[in-house]
């Protein structure tokens, strides 16, 4: 049994997106599988997704300006009543490729990340995308437990915790598998303008770090902070007095619509 968890706690995602990642799984997983979302709001979710409370934790989520730190509710001894490995994935992804070589790699008593590119000189993961055996992080939860708020500002990004303090260690899925959207994907200026962005040859799985998300990727804009706009539109929009941001950067974020986001972000 191929088991795949994600977690979804507040407004920001919710339904649309659980749905849909249900959907890009299911059509690229061999069954036998289970999908499980842990949530404070089960309205809405389509049947086949099986759904728990939220993980009990007796300490304080850390709140910072980076990390996504609510996700360390998984890593208790227990995830409702799965046992064994089980494959989390971010709600905002999209899956474009098989699987179940994420099922195939290394030992199941392994802890495998996606791998963090934007850090080339840092072997870091990356918790998009994440392979543990359950229970196996109850020490690490314990350790975060005990001091939050320091163990949070001292490691930034909880992916960072994670990668340092996994007990026996972690290991990396094949840097082809997950890409980034912004830096594997779209096209630098000017072929920004010119050409929409790609879908690199062999990739399972696309993140979408930054907040550019596939609803984003699909009208072609970079962000709440613009609209979507014919290239020549948003060209003329850098001369203009409420430019969001430096030209420069401007310029690089434009973003022409992925018809291949929306063929594989759905339900």
């Amino acid at each position: 049994m191929k088991q795949v968890i994600c977690i979804n706690w507040g407004t920001k995602y919710g339904p649309r997106f659980i749905n849909r990642l249900y959907g890009m799984v299911a059509r690229n997983i061999t069954p036998p599988f289970s999908f499980t979302c842990f949530c404070d709001d089960p309205a809405g979710i389509r049947d086949e997704v099986r759904t728990f409370p939220l993980p009990q934790i007796d300490f304080e989520i850390p709140k910072t300006q980076y990390g996504i730190w609510p996700k360390s509710r998984l890593w208790g001894e227990k995830l409702g009543d799965l046992e064994g490995p089980v494959l989390f994935l971010d709600l905002d992804l999209v899956v474009v490729g098989n699987l179940d070589p994420f099922f195939e790699e290394g030992d199941p008593h392994d802890v495998i990340l996606a791998r963090n590119q934007s850090t080339p000189f840092e072997r870091l993961g990356q918790t998009s995308v994440f392979r543990f055996p359950v229970g196996a992080l109850k020490s690490m939860q314990d350790h975060l437990a005990s001091d939050p708020q320091r163990l949070a500002e001292e490691h930034k990004f909880e992916q960072r915790f994670v990668t340092r303090n996994a007990p026996g260690g972690i290991k990396l899925f094949p840097r082809s598998w997950v890409l980034h959207y912004r830096q594997d994907c779209t096209r630098p200026f000017p072929l920004n303008y010119m050409m929409a962005p790609k879908l690199p040859k062999g990739a399972k799985i696309v993140i979408f770090p930054g907040g550019v998300h596939p609803p984003h990727a699909i009208a072609g804009r970079y962000g709440d902070r613009y609209e979507a706009r014919p290239p020549l539109a948003h060209l003329k929009g850098a001369f203009a007095a409420d430019r969001p941001e430096r030209i420069d950067k401007y310029l690089r974020h434009y973003l022409r619509p992925a018809k291949w986001v929306a063929e594989h972000w759905r339900e």
